[in-house]
């Protein structure tokens, strides 16, 4: 993290605590800029662009085009274009043409907000360094700084002021205070020690991203041998995530050419607190984005039993540059560990309802990706506003349910946000507060967003399960179907089958074990005894089990399915 600036692939990333501009001049100065600059130009170069080839030819000087340019925008800011033409030949010529000169400004300065900005400050001691606050108003000046000298620079040229300002967002996307905490790692993790830690995320509104992919392929697979074995990393292009995943604590890894990938943890996962994991051995490791020189994409997890952790790794490749592949290898690791503590994984959703009438109702929809879990309960918060009176996320993907010795099974989730297709905004999904969203890929099918849903201490307070319903998108009937008997119900909860919607590669009518393939499909047998354990407990303690046919992968009912399902839903609820 020695480095003024850093460009990895799609990202720049400005180190704050070695060099922070605060005047036009020092930002022209810096070698970011330069960084920048030479990169803009080559592209144009690469293009054979008209204004590079306008720009080269009036090049004589000695000096390359980056510096001569960044030369005449230093001139550009304390001197006007008359007296600038008064220096004689040597800038007066690139003024013959000023449209073209205003073209080239803003073809860079679009540059310059292509890339996802990221700023770091290293915080060495407690207490000391570059405070939140004071870092806040460092990324709002540093922001304010870019369009005055921007700005500046064409006005000088133009020979006259803007009438209508926009403030763009060209500054920093998300600011990141580090640290270098202590923590507990066996020795065979050690070479993961040096890598600073995650203490503070500042994102800028909007946050949007265009990762490379934009679905996720497979299940991750298990592998016998450690597979951080022999690997060698450098601390100066890492960066780990400390996260609360349910109970389980995470250190979460990441290379930060997926710079995105990692910073998106920060709307999913609750950043553990630095008394929460200092001298603390994690519950799980994942390392994403490591160069192994493999040519396919690798993407595996090993039960590291020794030492009481969940491993997980993703290589580098261009095709894990998707966040499905950083949250669900968490996941997965994190279901893993709770079938091995006796709990059961499952993927769906879960809400508290409280009514007008004091009624409270704790309901879970269980299915996987594109099953129309989380639109039927949106579409049935729509429809019952009139007698709702709140109505709680207690996990909108993954949760876990236990069983304790009174009362039915309660549920508990794992994440403090939501992982959501744009695509399913229209019909009223549950989060509207956008402005907290980060965006993926918003001009592509399956687009989506990130955005907080719930507390960390709202998902872990642990809920009864009054009813538990299999989300089914394929078939047309009853829109809630109650089974009589575990006998009835297991198969078709077990069978996991639904109709891919495209958030997969996945395509048609298909089946996955449990509806879940992060943790009980790579735990068949032991995950078998738990559903006939947690089946028979929830027969036991009346809870109403049964299916809710969303219909959402019928064409043509992608709207009026999940709305009819939850009428009846909300029918049945408030008797």
């Amino acid at each position: 993290m020695s480095l003024e600036t850093t460009i990895n692939r799609n990202s720049i990333t400005m180190n704050f605590t070695v060099k922070y501009c605060n005047n036009s001049i020092s930002l022209l100065d810096s070698s970011g800029f330069k960084k920048v600059i030479t990169a803009f130009l080559e592209e144009l170069e690469r293009k054979e662009v008209p204004v590079y080839i306008y720009l080269k030819e009036r090049n004589n000087e000695d000096k390359e085009l980056n510096e001569v340019m960044t030369d005449f925008f230093k001139l550009l800011m304390v001197l006007k274009v008359d007296k600038i033409s008064m220096l004689g030949e040597k800038y007066l010529k690139f003024l013959d043409d000023r449209d073209i000169l205003i073209e080239f400004i803003e073809r860079l300065y679009n540059f310059w907000r292509k890339f996802e900005r990221y700023a770091i400050v290293k915080n060495s001691k407690r207490g000391e360094g570059l405070q939140n606050v004071n870092f806040i108003e460092a990324i709002n000046n540093f922001k304010n700084l870019i369009l005055k000298t921007y700005r500046e620079i064409e006005e000088s040229i133009l020979g006259y002021k803007y009438r209508v300002y926009r403030q763009l967002s060209a500054g920093i996307n998300a600011g990141i205070i580090l640290n270098s905490t202590k923590r507990n790692c066996p020795a065979e993790y050690s070479f993961l020690e040096k890598i600073p830690f995650i203490e503070t995320i500042i994102l800028q509104p909007p946050f949007i991203t265009y990762p490379k992919r934009n679905t996720r392929t497979g299940t991750f697979q298990e592998v016998k041998e450690n597979p951080f074995k022999d690997i060698t990393i450098s601390k100066e292009n890492w960066l780990c995530y400390p996260a609360k995943v349910g109970d389980s604590l995470a250190f979460i890894y990441f290379n930060r050419d997926f710079m995105s990938q990692g910073v998106a943890l920060c709307n999913l996962f609750e950043l553990a607190r630095e008394e929460e994991y200092i001298n603390r051995r994690p519950d799980i490791l994942y390392i994403y984005g490591v160069k192994d020189f493999e040519q396919e994409m690798k993407t595996v997890f090993y039960n590291d039993k020794e030492n009481n952790m969940m491993i997980g790794y993703a290589n580098y490749s261009e095709d894990i540059d998707y966040f499905g592949y950083m949250k669900k290898m968490i996941l997965t690791l994190h279901n893993i560990r709770m079938i091995e503590k006796g709990n059961l994984p499952i993927h769906g959703a879960m809400v508290n309802i409280i009514m007008k009438n004091g009624k409270k109702i704790n309901v879970v929809i269980m299915g996987d990706s594109g099953a129309g879990k989380s639109e039927s309960l949106e579409a049935f918060r729509n429809l019952s506003e009139k007698y709702v009176k709140d109505m709680k996320i207690i996990f909108d993907d993954m949760g876990t349910l236990t069983i304790e010795e009174k009362g039915s099974p309660k549920g508990y989730g794992t994440e403090i946000g939501a992982f959501v297709r744009l695509d399913d905004l229209d019909i009223g999904y549950a989060y509207k507060e956008i402005d907290r969203s980060i965006f993926m890929n918003p001009d592509k099918i399956n687009s989506r967003i990130i955005i907080p849903v719930a507390s960390y201490n709202d998902i872990m307070k642990g809920y009864p399960i009054d009813i538990f319903l299999y989300a089914n998108n394929y078939e047309v009937g009853e829109e809630i179907e109650f089974f009589n008997s575990m006998e009835e119900a297991i198969p078709i909860f077990k069978a996991g089958k639904r109709m891919a919607k495209g958030t997969t590669s996945e395509k048609g009518l298909v089946d996955s074990y449990f509806a879940n393939p992060f943790g009980p499909v790579q735990n068949i047998e032991k995950t078998d005894i738990l559903i006939d354990k947690f089946f028979i407990e929830m027969f036991k303690k009346g809870v109403k089990v049964g299916q809710i046919r969303t219909q959402l992968g019928i064409s043509g009912n992608e709207k009026e399915g999940p709305k009819r399902a939850a009428e009846k839903l909300f029918d049945f609820i408030k008797r």
